[in-house]
């Protein structure tokens, strides 16, 4: 190993609570309280979670808009010998979380990427769903238009795999209407709304009748929310494609 490889820093990549605050595991703690400066993607919300613990870390701004200019910054930071932690505002970062060109950038360089694990929306979701986890696909947040949503969901309906989804309360009603026109109204699925907080619920069923229940409760509106659908199902092995019995 290379002397300027040896002094190269370490890029932590750490999970945070998605909701609980009591989440953070102990691992984290220590990290984000020993690295030399902590990218967050939104430092008012990242600086309330290092009060609650004490940390006293230096914070600077990493997010979508400004990751150009930063980046370069960070990399020369990490470069020059100094251990920084990535952190987004809830849950694993890059997940549909900004983070994206630092560990990459960190990567080309050669510098050391650690992943510190912990809370994951789209995981906690499907541990709890009740659908099938052996096979899943995360497809991060739907589209925004009608057209646009609508598109994305009928490509969706061939997968097997369960569908995983993350969602916002002003949305979920057209993103799971769009679902149960391109899926099908009978087509199992969950909602997980504000997953570990105090309002947590999940909801279970059809596409059709979570459609039907969530708008007809305001409450079940309102929030962050994974989706999940059970995928279409695998063809029936004993019926080769091309080759069906015709009755």
């Amino acid at each position: 190993m290379s002397e300027a490889h040896e002094q190269q820093g370490i890029l932590y990549v750490v999970a945070t609570p998605i909701g609980n605050l009591a989440d953070l595991t102990y691992r984290a703690r220590q990290v984000l309280a020993e690295v030399d400066l902590i990218a967050a993607e939104d430092t008012r919300h990242t600086r309330r979670l290092l009060a609650h613990y004490g940390i006293s870390t230096r914070l600077v701004s990493c997010h979508d808009h400004n990751e150009a200019q930063v980046v370069p910054r960070l990399l020369r930071r990490l470069a020059e010998g100094e251990s920084l932690a990535l952190v987004s505002d809830a849950g694993t970062p890059l997940i549909s979380d900004p983070g994206f060109q630092l560990v990459q950038g960190a990567r080309g360089l050669g510098i050391r990427v650690v992943p510190v694990p912990g809370a994951n929306a789209a995981v906690c979701a499907l541990s709890a769903a009740g659908l099938p986890c052996d096979r899943f696909l995360f497809v991060g947040f739907p589209p925004r238009t009608t057209a646009k949503r609508r598109e994305w969901a009928t490509g969706l309906a061939g997968e097997c795999a369960t569908l995983v989804m993350y969602e916002a309360g002003n949305r979920v009603l057209a993103t799971l209407a769009a679902l149960r026109d391109q899926l099908g109204a009978e087509r199992r699925a969950a909602v997980a709304r504000e997953l570990t907080k105090r309002f947590e619920t999940f909801l279970s069923g059809s596409l059709g009748d979570l459609a039907a229940r969530v708008e007809a409760d305001a409450r079940q509106q309102m929030g962050e929310f994974v989706i999940l659908v059970e995928g279409r199902g695998e063809p029936d092995p004993g019926v080769a494609r091309g080759d069906e019995e015709h009755i």
